[in-house]
């Protein structure tokens, strides 16, 4: 079993990395994010490896952290998430977003992610609502840590972000601005409360 690859760059295609170790090349399938921010040809990488072995293939998908592994682990035991669509969830949202998004069941955010339908992600944000590994950057709450997954206040988090939104912001821009404001009111603030804090957040 291969747990990290360590080689050259050899070539990058739509979907994967070829890595030399040692002049052999190893394909390894990578979130759009993660190809992206990969080095030059010839220079060295450094990956954690999650191998699927299957019937008529062996597969090896490359991560740059352990965060994005555990939640391609996590991901594939929703039904209807195979490896594919757990690329592409990771490939659209951080760790850290992602986990945020299943706290917040902002279905919306889940489901931008490409072949990823509002059926899927619906289960995604419930079957994951309480499985969700702790990951920098995830929400917390009143300024302390919380594990992500614990019951957080949903409704009036989602008021405050659909506001945002309706007032001219970016989704993703408001949904940082509710999550921030979540963390520092706390699990007792109402939506007019995080909004009024979403907007400072915002006019920093």
């Amino acid at each position: 079993m291969i747990g990290k690859l360590k080689g050259r760059v050899d070539e990058v295609a739509d979907t994967y990395v070829i890595v030399d170790v040692n002049g052999v090349g190893y394909v390894v399938y990578m979130t759009m994010r993660a190809l992206g921010a990969l080095p030059l040809a010839g220079e060295t990488v450094s990956c954690f490896i999650e191998t699927q072995v299957r019937e008529d293939a062996i597969r090896l998908y490359g991560f740059a952290s352990r965060d994005e592994q555990a939640w391609f682990r996590l991901l594939q035991n929703v039904q209807g998430v195979g490896a594919k669509v757990a690329l592409a969830l990771l490939g659209t949202l951080s760790p850290a977003e992602l986990a945020n998004a299943i706290a917040l069941k902002d279905i919306a955010l889940i489901s931008r992610a490409p072949g990823v339908g509002k059926k899927v992600a619906e289960r995604i944000a419930i079957e994951l609502k309480n499985k969700a590994p702790a990951v920098p950057g995830a929400l917390t709450v009143g300024g302390g840590a919380q594990p992500v997954g614990e019951e957080v206040a949903d409704a009036p988090v989602l008021d405050a972000i659909s506001a945002l939104v309706n007032l001219g912001y970016g989704r993703e821009q408001a949904a940082a601005a509710g999550q921030a404001a979540y963390g520092l009111a706390g699990a007792g603030a109402d939506s007019a409360g995080l909004i009024r804090l979403g907007l400072k957040e915002l006019a920093r």
